[in-house]
Parts: C-alpha cells; sequence; structure tokens
C-alpha cells in the first residue's frame, strides 16, 4: 500500500462537513472500497461529473465564491470509512425490501449491508463495532427465529424483526428470545429510524460494558497465583488473619498481598474490587 498524502489540516476543516453529509455517497458499503458518485455541492441545480473518490476534487460555494480542494487532502483510512461507524446488517429475501432498508439507514448516516439469506449473514466475520439486525421472519433457509437463536450470545448486536407475517405466538416468542422490536410490513421509515437508532445505543452500551469486563480480565491476568488466592479469600469477607492461617502466610505477607491486589485491580475499596470480582464471577467461597 503506498503512503498517505501529507494532511492539509485547513483543506479537512473546509471540507469536513461536506464529506459527512455525503460521506454515503462517496463509499460503497458492500465492497468497502471507495466509488464514483455525482453530486450537487451548491444550490446551482448543475450535477458534476462523476470521478473516483481518489481524484475528486470538491467544490464549496461560500457566498459568491467557489473554492476547488482536492480530496486527497483527507488522510488514508478517513472519516468515510471509520471502523467505528454503526453498522446495520438486514437479512430479507425480498430485494426491494433490502434496497428500501439500505437506502433508509444509510439516510440515518449508518453504514448498511444486506443479505439475502441467514447463511450469508452468517458467513460474514464477526464484526466488532456498534450493529444491528434488521430480519424477516421467513426466510429460505433458516427462519428468522432461527437465525435469533445462532446469535444469541451477541449482546452487542439487538435485533429487530421486520415482517408481513406476523402473528401474536411469534411476536412473543421473539420477544422472549430478546427482540429489541417487533415490527409489521409496510413499515413507516420514521418508525424504523427510531428503531435503528435505539438497537444502535444498546450496541455501544453492551460493548462498552464487555470493554470494561476485557480490562478487568487483563488486569486479573496480572495477577500472581498467591494474589489470586489472597483476592478470592478477601472478597469473600475473610480478615487479613484469616487468609494468612489458609494460605499458611504471615498476617503481614497477606497485608502486602492484598495491597498488591487493590494496585493491579485499579480498586479504590473493598466494596469495589468484591464488585470487580463479581463481574469475573470469582466464586467467594474460594
Amino acid at each position: 500500500m503506498g503512503a498517505c498524502p501529507k494532511r492539509d489540516t485547513g483543506a479537512e476543516r473546509a471540507n469536513i462537513w461536506f464529506l459527512e453529509q455525503y460521506k454515503e455517497k462517496f463509499f460503497d458499503q458492500r465492497t468497502r472500497q471507495c466509488t464514483t458518485t455525482r453530486f450537487n455541492p451548491s444550490s446551482s441545480g448543475s450535477w458534476l461529473p462523476a470521478r473516483p473518490l481518489n481524484e475528486l476534487t470538491v467544490i464549496l460555494t461560500t457566498g459568491k465564491r467557489a473554492t476547488m480542494i482536492s480530496a486527497d487532502a483527507f488522510e488514508c483510512g478517513s472519516r468515510l470509512s471509520s471502523p467505528t461507524t454503526p453498522i446495520v446488517f438486514i437479512v430479507d429475501d425480498d430485494i426491494s425490501v433490502r434496497e428500501s432498508l439500505e437506502s433508509l439507514v444509510l439516510s440515518g448516516g449508518w453504514q448498511a449491508e444486506a443479505f439475502a439469506s441467514a447463511k450469508d449473514f452468517l458467513d460474514r466475520p464477526r464484526v466488532v463495532a456498534p450493529s444491528c439486525l434488521i430480519l424477516d421472519v421467513h426466510l429460505p433457509d433458516l427462519s428468522g427465529l432461527d437465525l435469533q437463536k445462532r446469535v444469541v450470545d451477541r449482546v452487542d448486536m439487538p435485533l429487530i424483526f421486520i415482517t408481513g407475517y406476523g402473528d401474536v405466538p411469534t411476536t412473543v416468542q421473539a420477544m422472549k428470545a430478546g427482540a429489541l422490536e417487533f415490527l409489521t410490513k409496510p413499515y413507516r421509515g420514521e418508525v424504523v429510524l427510531a428503531a435503528v437508532e435505539n438497537a444502535i445505543a444498546c450496541s455501544r452500551a453492551a460493548l462498552a460494558r464487555q470493554a470494561k469486563v476485557m480490562s478487568i480480565r487483563g488486569h486479573y491476568a496480572s495477577l500472581s497465583r498467591r494474589e489470586r488466592e489472597v483476592m478470592a479469600l478477601v472478597v469473600s469477607g475473610r480478615l487479613n488473619k484469616q487468609v494468612g492461617g489458609e494460605l499458611g502466610i504471615s498476617e503481614i505477607t497477606v497485608k502486602a498481598h492484598r495491597a498488591q491486589v487493590m494496585r493491579k485491580m485499579r480498586a479504590e475499596s473493598l466494596a469495589d474490587l468484591v464488585r470487580i470480582a463479581t463481574r469475573l464471577e470469582i466464586a467467594p467461597a474460594l
């Protein structure tokens, strides 16, 4: 891969709003590649000819002045393809529904990836980013409810069912299994956008919780075997003297290990350490 072009911060500041507004037209969500586009940057009514993004010249109109700025002024891996942009997965065997939902999702400022079957979706590598899944109940291979069971462990990806054949038992089954919403066709765009916005917020919260747990696990991994033994006994309510008796070490040594545990686990108090142990599912009886 070639070196990124030198960043022009002045051009970036001038272009930042513009490219944010039109980024969905510049970036092909399916191929993950820059694509060609037509766009109208002003009220003149004239459309510019399509060009590849890396050759595109952006025209900004401020009053009566038009400024020519090359898109190459932006660094490689810019905001157009930010990995943190939420992704909305769509699984529906009706191509018209897929395309309609994809356009709706893009209009909301999110990425969209559409699949014709549950198998196609399951073949897609798992992504670590805010996301949600919109799916139909009736699919050609696995049903929507079966797919829901396959991804039950993906708590960071809330599910939104949209179907034209909804019934009370199916709705109840989907909601009991953890679906965030169950909508019926024909759907209203604003209702779907609100559901997606809520789902993405839930996804962000779940990812934050997972990141916190991963951080805690990293801290716990840094403990020595003896420090882990001391921690387990301390959070179970043992006094230093009792810990020393069970482990066959002096109370002073217990205090030293306990201080190391508090420092490594980033715990500010015993109550904080107990909460951390609960997240790690450390059995208090150990």
